[in-house]
């Protein structure tokens, strides 16, 4: 390694971001476009009676009307999975869902015409939580679906019963996680402009995935891909929010279609809500049993998932939350039973840590509390199941680094815990927890047969090389990476590399940004393009000065003979004899995943396998106020084995994004819904830390070398934020002597069961 690599440098779009510069899609210049607005339903649950869009036609200044009669195909993410219409058609399954959408000349006239769609919907009964759509006589959301539910998973690896019975402790706890939102800086926004003459659609958006919206559009359009552009400015993040094609980006194109032209669709932060695709609300029951010495000796977990009224991601959550049950600990015997049941509010889908948090935050609360009950140190029970890389699960997972006994020892060392826990001032305590995340999920959501990434590599006359990538940078330093990645193996400045994304006429595809995919696979497939482009270098040097390839090094961009001072050439010099030979030189790098990492043969095996998991310890200290049960996270020790850092400073920012969302779940985020209306679908409303109530964060890397990782790199912006809420609430129990089983612990909730705890403490030394 030349030394690019492995240094703390500032992300390369960085500067665009920070002074203005940055053109975001709400940005972009519509000034010529036409203002698209949703009509949204206002009623949880009904059958759509009559639309009536007469008079908003007839209004002067509307270019265009849709509504569900103008898509008569679904789309969704997943692709066994596609049960919703961009706008309703026949029914409605969630207040706010889109019904009709107008294109006018300007934001008043488009809001009059809203008001002018006559809608009449009769309402059927509607259920809010997971219990009421199971329970007998409920009304179906979705006809095919029995019971309300998308999907059910039961997967049973080992001797579930012995395992129990090896142990001398077993403990069973049911855990409620509340539906939370991403809460993205930038609100939803998309330009479509539709080429009549040439029948091509050109769609800018906030997307991730821009690869799904080009299938998606294509799809509910009815439009060949050839005829679609798809093009990801800046995205102010994402965090999940926009890893599926979303209902406006499709709306936006249906009416810029049907207006012959452009269509800016602006969503108000509301709207930004209700298009949601949220974390969702979870209960957890979990049984593990423990040996006296804190080894487990078999798991049983049931997750119940609230999903909203469409698929959405919600067939792969439920299944990332049973198969990461393993690949952190040794767990030989495991029972999981998941449920993901529809219910009457929008959709939830994917969210940073997809499919995991609430599991594992079950999972590190019930475990603190055997250890307690069996006298063990926390940090000992878990080193009691430490796995062994390189490995496979039972479940088929293969681990090939695991650096998680480094991240404990170093936050156990750096919080102080051997001398400090259990001995600091009453109302306030310590409390750790663990926890991993895939780089990558093995197989992609829309299986082709194609690389899982694709990275082209341009030489010119200028002597730039010119990176082309269709991954989607939101915000995580993809666009760095592969910069960096060049670099290093061409062993050339950043200053002589630039980087083109995200536009699907000039880049090529790429599945998008989701499951931490881009670091492992977007940089192997730049490593191989950066080697393919130095070898073409290496010859034209070799031939230049009359020796053979083998005999070529390059250093500081200068190419000598090896063992000679005096036959060298610049890196100008190389390029220019290169291009002689062929002209512009361009060259491809691929990435796939190795078959052995593609999950196990069971169903959904494939679902949480990878290439390497990140690996995450945290401490975390609080201190409650006695009277008002207001708790402040004092500070944060965060480790993280993302294999090799790649880049240190883009790391740090990663860990300390995933322990800030993690402090937001555990403390403060919740949505919460009155007969289907979201309560606080505003950023004052919805509650979540800031910069006010940040806790230092103190960061520790870790390196364990994964052996297919690009430069032994692994994922780092997911894996810590799951260990953040479970170590929150062991350390609420140190200070307060009280368990809680509910997330967030807002002040009213813990006092609550604060008065509880204490009244059930007296009444049983009354008894006594």
């Amino acid at each position: 390694m030349s030394g690019t690599i492995g240094q703390r440098v500032p992300l390369i779009d960085g500067i665009e971001k920070v002074t203005g510069r940055a053109q975001y899609t709400a940005d972009l210049d519509s000034r010529d476009a036409l203002v698209g607005r949703i009509l949204r339903s206002s009623v949880s649950h009904g059958r759509i009676v009559k639309i009536d869009t007469s008079k908003a036609q007839a209004l002067p200044g509307v270019v265009a009307v849709v509504t569900g009669e103008d898509c008569a195909l679904t789309y969704g993410v997943i692709p066994i999975a596609m049960n919703e219409y961009p706008m309703s058609r026949e029914k409605v399954r969630y207040r706010g869902e889109p019904i009709a959408a107008v294109a006018a000349l300007d934001a008043e006239t488009a809001a009059r015409a809203l008001d002018l769609i006559e809608v009449t919907i009769t309402a059927l009964p509607a259920c809010y939580t997971p219990a009421q759509s199971r329970a007998p006589g409920a009304v179906l959301l979705h006809d095919d679906k029995p019971g309300n539910l998308e999907r059910e998973v039961h997967h049973v690896f080992g001797d579930v019963t012995a395992g129990f019975a090896e142990a001398d402790l077993v403990r069973e706890e049911t855990f409620d996680c509340a539906e939370i939102n991403h809460a993205q800086m930038e609100p939803h926004a998309a330009i479509a402009d539709y080429d009549a003459a040439r029948d091509r659609l050109t769609l800018h958006s906030v997307s991730q995935v821009p690869f799904y919206v080009h299938l998606m559009l294509a799809r509910c359009l009815e439009m060949d891909t050839a005829q679609i552009r798809v093009v990801k400015p800046f995205v102010g993040g994402g965090f999940g929010a926009r890893t599926e094609t979303l209902n406006f980006e499709i709306i936006a194109a249906l009416l810029a279609r049907k207006a012959g032209g452009k269509v800016m669709m602006r969503l108000t932060r509301e709207e930004t809500f209700l298009t949601h695709r949220g974390r969702p609300a979870t209960q957890v029951k979990l049984k593990i049993g423990l040996t006296g010495t804190g080894k487990i000796t078999a798991v049983e977990c049931e997750a119940v998932m609230a999903g909203g009224g469409y698929a959405g991601y919600g067939l792969v959550t439920i299944l990332y939350a049973g198969a990461l049950l393993h690949g952190i600990y040794e767990v030989p015997n495991v029972k999981y039973d998941g449920y993901r049941v529809y219910t009457n509010a929008p959709p939830c889908g994917a969210m940073r840590g997809h499919g995991t948090v609430d599991v594992r935050h079950a999972f590190e609360s019930l475990l603190d509390r055997m250890a307690r009950e069996l006298g063990l140190d926390p940090f000992a029970v878990r080193r009691a199941n430490l796995l062994s890389a390189p490995m496979f699960t039972a479940n088929g997972l293969m681990v090939n680094s695991y650096g998680l006994g480094t991240c404990m020892d170093r936050v156990e060392t750096a919080s102080g815990w051997p001398d400090r826990k259990g001995k600091l001032a009453p109302g306030r305590g310590l409390g750790m927890a663990c926890s991993h995340y895939v780089s990558g999920a093995a197989k992609p959501v829309h299986w082709t047969g194609e690389p899982h990434a694709v990275v082209s590599m341009k030489l010119d006359f200028d002597g730039s090389v010119t990176v082309l990538t269709g991954a989607s940078d939101i915000g995580q330093g993809s666009t760095t990476i592969v910069a960096l990645a060049a670099s290093e193996i061409l062993g050339i400045g950043l200053n002589r590399i630039r980087t083109v994304t995200n536009d699907s006429v000039i880049t090529p595809k790429d599945n998008g940004s989701y499951s931490s995919r881009v670091t492992f696979m977007v940089g192997n497939a730049a490593i191989e393009a950066a080697k393919a482009m130095r070898a073409k270098l290496v010859a034209a040097a070799a031939k230049k000065l009359e020796v053979s390839p083998d005999d070529i090094e390059c250093e500081g961009e200068t190419f000598f003979v090896r063992g000679s001072s005096q036959s060298e050439l610049s890196f100008q010099d190389v390029a220019i004899a290169a291009l002689a030979e062929e002209g512009t030189i361009n060259v491809k790098g691929t990435f796939s995943t190795p078959v052995e990492a593609q999950g196990g043969k069971h169903r959904g095996g494939a679902v949480g396998s990878t290439m390497g998991f990140s690996y995450g310890a945290q401490v975390v200290e609080v201190s409650v106020d006695p009277d008002t049960c207001q708790i402040t996270v004092e500070k944060v020790w965060a480790a993280l084995d993302c294999g090799f850092a790649i880049n240190p400073l883009a790391v740090e920012g990663q860990i300390e994004g995933s322990v800030w969302m993690g402090m937001g779940q555990g403390l403060c985020e919740e949505t919460h819904y009155i007969d289907g209306l979201p309560a606080h679908a505003n950023l004052t409303d919805y509650r979540f830390p800031t910069i006010a109530e940040s806790p230092p964060i103190e960061v520790h890397i870790v390196e364990s070398i994964d052996p297919l990782g690009p430069f032994g790199a692994k994922e780092a912006g997911e894996g810590a934020l799951s260990g953040f809420p479970p170590a929150l609430v062991n350390a609420v129990a140190d200070a307060l002597g009280m368990d809680v089983n509910f997330v967030p612990v807002t002040p009213d909730r813990v006092q609550e069961a604060l008065i509880k705890f204490r009244r059930a403490n007296r009444r049983k030394e009354a008894a006594e």
